[in-house]
């Protein structure tokens, strides 16, 4: 199997999808009422529902080349989840170089620091692992100053890595946009001619996720 790295999966066909991240939670009620909670996954696993209704042939042939492409559940590729994609809070705000804190210096002389999103609510967060950046959005900063050179960026693993170790306590953040690693859920495509040109499908992807 291989991965996909360019084209991403093209964005005039995924608009409009649904999708988000899913959790496994098991959970038992005992007589009281009571319920015992067990976490299976420690991190969320993305699944999007792709559809492509009532369209021309073009947005079809392209969903349907990627699929042929990809050997459908074999190969990944890239995913903009619209929803979520990018460093920032919210997704109107413009990426920052100070918008995601990834560590700091420490006496080791660490060179590299991988790229996370953290979401927090009070005292309860969750760290997410950015393999995906997108090209050419990476900023970087030390202690908030904005670094222009001295470090690289690595598209298709998201770890940064430093010319210089950033010194003791030294502050490392970034800010990106991001892509999310999926394949397709199914290894077939059904499409459905709604007349002569006009053809609707629907397919799922679900996010692969790093050993």
């Amino acid at each position: 199997m291989a991965f996909l790295e360019t084209p991403r999966f093209p964005t005039y066909v995924a608009l409009g999808t649904g999708g988000g991240p899913e959790y496994a939670t098991s959970i038992v009620e005992v007589n009281s009422g009571r319920e015992l909670r067990k976490q299976r996954w420690s991190i969320p696993r993305h699944r999007f529902q792709v559809g492509v209704g009532a369209k021309g042939s073009t947005e079809l042939d392209t969903l349907r080349e990627f699929h042929h492409a990809c050997l459908g559940r074999f190969h990944g590729f890239r995913y903009k989840d619209h929803n979520d994609w990018k460093s920032t809070q919210n997704m109107v705000d413009s990426v920052s170089d100070t918008d995601q804190t990834l560590g700091t210096g420490d006496s080791s002389a660490a060179t590299e620091y991988q790229l996370i999103k953290t979401y927090t609510v009070g005292s309860l967060s969750l760290v997410r692992t950015i393999t995906k950046p997108v090209s050419g959005t990476v900023v970087v900063s030390l202690d908030d100053v904005s670094q222009a050179s001295g470090w690289s960026v690595d598209t298709t693993t998201g770890i940064i890595t430093f010319t210089s170790a950033p010194g003791i306590g030294v502050v490392v953040k970034a800010g990106f946009e991001f892509d999310v690693p999926v394949r397709f859920e199914s290894d077939s495509l059904t499409v459905q001619q709604i007349s002569p040109g006009v053809e609707m499908a629907t397919v799922g992807l679900i996010e692969l996720l790093e050993e």
